[in-house]
């Protein structure tokens, strides 16, 4: 009988503990602005229960996934992550041997049954005029534009964020820790003693990356205008999603970053036309929609 609990606190955060009891913590994003939907847990939450042999495997550097590690980091937990979340942390004070720079292509051992490969990823086109669409919106064009296009355009975007009022500008100052950009975007594939879990938390893919896998569980981001190897989806979301998962061919698929994280900025996705594609393009994958911290067995 399966023993590894999964447990999801909203955005693309989840914690991992092992049949073994080992903890890991996949992003760290837990202290989220008040307007937002609580899971009920949050960062000094999660430490009280965390030690030095425990993990943190972040998926980019963007705020809504990075910001926390650092306090968990204060257990003795270390952390893996791009070169510039390492950048981050340890200009945030944590000490050096704690942090783990990779970009793909990496395993690192984390207890004597547990081990994670790294695979190079992509992030979401958030610099789309569509960046945040219905899961069912076919979102077309926006091929070939330009790293300086891309960062005009981003800028207009971070530009109208004081639009979203007082709660959220003090959270997002609060949470800044001077990232540059998302660090590159990176996918992990955790091997355990109960089977493998892969972990997207933004809707990006290098497509022949991607396709070589084949683990038991997969967790895959549902919200954004999905980018297939360096261009934005030529589709919907859903169908991207779906696609993804029959590349995969996982037994289970669990979301993320599709609940309401940011009030009016990124709103909570349907997930019913992603089930409905699930359906047509990788019938035998059971899609588990997770509450918060909900206790989920992973491999039973």
């Amino acid at each position: 009988m399966s023993t590894a609990r999964l447990d999801w606190y909203g955005c693309a955060t989840f914690r991992l503990v092992t049949a073994e009891g080992l903890t890991v913590m996949l992003d760290a994003y837990l202290d989220r602005v008040p307007d937002a939907p609580q899971s009920g847990v949050g960062v000094a939450d999660v430490a009280a229960g965390m030690g030095p042999g425990d993990w943190i495997l972040v998926g980019h550097s963007h705020f809504d996934h990075l910001y926390g590690a650092e306090r968990l980091a204060a257990t003795g937990a270390r952390i893996v992550g791009s070169y510039e979340t390492v950048r981050v942390m340890a200009a945030c004070g944590v000490p050096e041997e704690q942090l783990v720079p990779v970009s793909g292509g990496e395993r690192v051992r984390l207890d004597a049954t547990t081990t994670v490969r790294v695979l190079p990823s992509l992030h979401s086109c958030i610099w789309s005029g569509t960046s945040f669409p219905a899961a069912d919106q076919v979102c077309l064009g926006e091929l070939g534009v330009t790293w300086q296009e891309r960062q005009e355009r981003i800028a207009a975007i971070f530009a109208g964020l004081p639009a979203l009022g007082g709660d959220v500008l003090r959270h997002l100052q609060a949470a800044s820790q001077g990232e540059r950009g998302d660090g590159g975007a990176l996918v992990y594939v955790v091997e355990t003693s109960e089977g493998s879990l892969l972990v997207q938390d933004t809707v990006g893919a290098w497509t022949g990356v991607l396709g070589a896998e084949s683990p038991d569980v997969a967790i895959l981001a549902a919200a954004g205008r999905g980018n297939r190897d360096g261009e934005p989806v030529q589709g919907s979301l859903a169908d991207f999603v779906a696609e993804e998962a029959s590349w995969l061919g996982p037994r289970r698929l669990v979301l993320s970053h599709h609940d309401d994280w940011l009030p009016g900025f990124a709103g909570a996705v349907d997930v019913g036309p992603v089930r409905e594609a699930l359906a047509k393009q990788a019938p035998d994958t059971e899609l588990c929609e997770l509450g918060y911290a909900s206790g989920f067995t992973p491999f039973a």
